[in-house]
């Protein structure tokens, strides 16, 4: 079968191959993540909370725009995150994603942690509150969408504190 015709077909496991791994598997590769895609409800909306909160710049010349001229997606750089985030209208899929936490960002301690709860608190930016986690300490953010954007810290503990079981910023 020629390559055209195999695409969209499920890869079967081990098909010619030694471990699950094809002759090939050491030729292809990734050199990273381009974008995210984020669903919003209002993309100027998401805008402004990405820009306040994390410092996302928008890159005007990569609006997505549809005949009427209107913006249907922003396309933000966002520092510290190593890639680009493309808010993209759509509020049906914005209001799936309500509560997801498709995102964990490292910072480095507790210190870091406490100044992102005073930058939140002085944005009036719903927030977890520092969280005990099994091994770290994390701060969970809450988008306008109700998307969940993790802050977890580099810094771990010991087992002399327990990580919250059921703590309901880290419930989907």
């Amino acid at each position: 079968m020629p390559p055209a015709a195999r695409r969209g077909r499920a890869a079967s496991t081990g098909c010619g191959s030694q471990n699950g791994r094809s002759a090939s598997a050491d030729a292809v590769t990734v050199s990273g993540i381009h974008h995210l895609k984020f669903p919003v409800k209002d993309v100027e909306r998401s805008r402004a909370f990405y820009a306040s909160v994390f410092g996302g710049r928008r890159i005007e010349r990569a609006d997505h725009r549809d005949a009427s001229g209107t913006a249907y997606a922003y396309i933000l750089d966002m520092p510290g995150w190593g890639t680009l985030l493309d808010l993209r209208l759509s509020p049906d899929h914005a209001a799936g994603a309500a509560r997801l936490d498709p995102l964990t960002l490292n910072i480095a301690d507790r210190t870091a942690l406490a100044a992102w709860i005073t930058h939140l608190d002085a944005l009036d930016v719903p927030h977890s509150g520092e969280i005990v986690t099994a091994l770290a300490f994390m701060l969970v953010v809450e988008d306008p969408d109700g998307r969940r954007i993790r802050l977890y810290t580099q810094e771990k503990h010991g087992p002399e504190l327990a990580g919250a079981k059921d703590h309901p910023w880290m419930r989907l």
